[in-house]
């Protein structure tokens, strides 16, 4: 049997089984499935168009290569995720979404703020990372703290827009019923305000994590020391290795992945009581 007609069996297989299983009830199990199996039926795909068409590894490596290069590289990959995701990303995520939240509470104690912050917080979240990165880069030197500085770029005026919103939500009734109980403004932001803008908190905490893990890749390119996973990615196109360079991306989807996933089951765990998350019991 061709490469090709496996191909193709498997695309069938894995539509058929996906069909039957969406005609099933809704179950945490189903859930989990799904995307198994969509993964695994595009990698099988995947490996048969490269071997059936018989596609360069230039150009595109079949999934067996990058896996070989993957087990052959566990060191030098774990090297660059330390430096871009541990001391980059992460580094730079909690500095951005820190400062973010405490400014949104400054915010929302002294109105006038808004005026003068969220436009300036729009006019840097404009700018483009390709032209912030070099500079920064020149600032701060190539080691990780310039990379960081990117990702605080990156992910602090999501995080801004979200809390302020966030902190909104509650219900006029509500805040009248906290004065009526006495309370002042930082019991009724405890009690209150915060619990109503956890959603949102955490929506602003989902969008940086995709953005943290590119501002530190991409930041990469512009300068690093000799290893990180944007500097491997540049150096190995540039040698042809692109097996590699998709072993790169693997870790970096895989790094990406736990890191939204994380986010989400604290999400999970802290707003248990938001409609959204009971509709998905």
């Amino acid at each position: 049997m061709s490469w090709l007609a496996f191909g193709l069996i498997v695309w069938i297989g894995g539509w058929q089984f996906s069909a039957w299983l969406a005609r099933r009830p809704d179950s945490s199990l189903a859930r989990v499935i799904a995307p198994i199996i969509f993964g695994v039926t595009l990698v099988l795909v995947w490996e048969a168009l490269v071997r059936g068409l018989d596609i360069s590894k230039v150009l595109l490596p079949a999934p067996s290569d990058i896996a070989v290069a993957f087990a052959n590289s566990t060191a030098i990959l774990w090297k660059d995720f330390v430096q871009t995701v541990i001391k980059g990303a992460l580094s730079g995520y909690a500095i951005g979404c820190g400062s973010a939240f405490i400014i949104a509470v400054a915010i929302d104690r002294f109105p006038f703020l808004q005026r003068g912050l969220l436009p300036v917080g729009n006019f840097v979240a404009a700018l483009p990372i390709i032209g912030m990165a070099p500079i920064l880069v020149m600032w701060l030197g190539f080691d990780w703290q310039s990379k960081a500085a990117v990702v605080v770029v990156m992910v602090f005026f999501p995080m801004l827009v979200n809390t302020v919103q966030g902190l909104q939500e509650s219900e006029p009734m509500q805040r009248d019923l906290m004065r009526t109980y006495g309370a002042g403004y930082w019991k009724t932001l405890l009690k209150l305000r915060l619990p109503s803008a956890m959603p949102f908190i955490f929506n602003g905490l989902k969008i940086g994590t995709t953005l943290a893990l590119i501002g530190a890749i991409v930041a990469e390119f512009f300068g690093s020391p000799t290893h990180g996973m944007g500097f491997r990615i540049s150096t190995s196109v540039g040698q042809l290795a692109m097996d590699l360079v998709w072993a790169e991306i693997v870790v970096a989807a895989i790094a990406g992945s736990t890191f939204y996933g994380g986010v989400a089951l604290i999400e999970k765990a802290v707003t248990f009581w938001h409609p959204s998350q009971r509709s998905r019991q």
